[in-house]
């Protein structure tokens, strides 16, 4: 007798590149919104590169004011530092590897910045 495996419930969500081009992928519900950009190999070139560390800004992603204002959790201190080192930084900024997909994120649209500025290394 085979046992099904047991899959996770997943959420569309859009990233939206600086130069317009929209990648759709499936998110699992409970993983952050860097692990939805691994586990799908969306091309975003040099985002995540401290791996979720919270150790740089390379993760920065940028929400409509309604999604953002519906998120589950607020920023802690640690990524608004973190932010203040992001390109194009908005007040609707947050890092992905802090964001959790949740199911009411469904449709969810998130635009990635056209650069990124990675904490880690000096200016």
């Amino acid at each position: 007798m085979t046992v099904p495996l047991w899959k996770k419930e997943t959420v569309s969500v859009t990233f939206v590149c600086s130069d317009g081009t929209k990648l759709k992928v499936d998110a699992a519900v409970g993983d952050n919104l860097l692990d939805v950009v691994i586990d799908n190999d969306v091309d975003l070139d040099g985002f995540g590169a401290c791996e979720g560390t919270l150790a740089c800004s390379t993760c920065h992603l940028v929400f409509d004011k309604a999604d953002y204002d519906r998120l589950p959790s607020e920023p802690c201190d640690e990524e608004l530092d973190m932010l203040d080192l992001a390109y194009g930084i908005t007040d609707t900024s947050r890092l992905g590897c802090q964001v959790i997909v949740s199911k009411d994120m469904e449709g969810l649209v998130v635009s990635v910045p056209a650069g990124v500025a990675d904490a880690r290394e000096p200016s």
